[in-house]
């Protein structure tokens, strides 16, 4: 098992960053390709980004690419998301998510589906 816990949310003006972190415990953290999703009222989960296990490759969603950045720290075991230049229709809770162990060092993944463990997720609300 793998227990994530986010933190980093809050509230912020349009054009306004935050950076959020994940936290994780219970396996090693160097072993699982991360990403980052986010939810708003009435929409599916949408991918924002994802990273491999090393950090050598990223793949962000299209409506985040030039304004999010995603990083990880393997000997903290953290991941996170950089937000910058922030929309209000970036207003959504986010979550970060491990996938599976078994991928390859460089594989990110881009489906929900894709993803074995889930963090509680953070509130982002970006005020216009």
């Amino acid at each position: 098992q793998v227990q994530l816990v986010e933190s980093g949310g809050g509230l912020v003006q349009a054009g306004g960053s935050l950076r959020l972190s994940c936290a994780a415990s219970g396996r090693t953290f160097s072993n699982y390709p991360m990403g980052w999703f986010r939810q708003s009222p009435r929409k599916e989960r949408e991918f924002v980004a994802a990273i491999s296990k090393s950090g050598d490759f990223t793949y962000y969603g299209d409506s985040v690419t030039g304004r999010f950045t995603i990083s990880r720290d393997n000997a903290k075991n953290t991941v996170y998301l950089q937000m910058n230049s922030l929309k209000p229709e970036d207003t959504a809770v986010y979550y970060c998510a491990a996938a599976s162990r078994l991928l390859s060092s460089g594989a990110v993944v881009r489906a929900v589906t894709g993803y074995d463990y889930w963090g509680q997720g953070t509130q982002v609300t970006v005020s216009s």
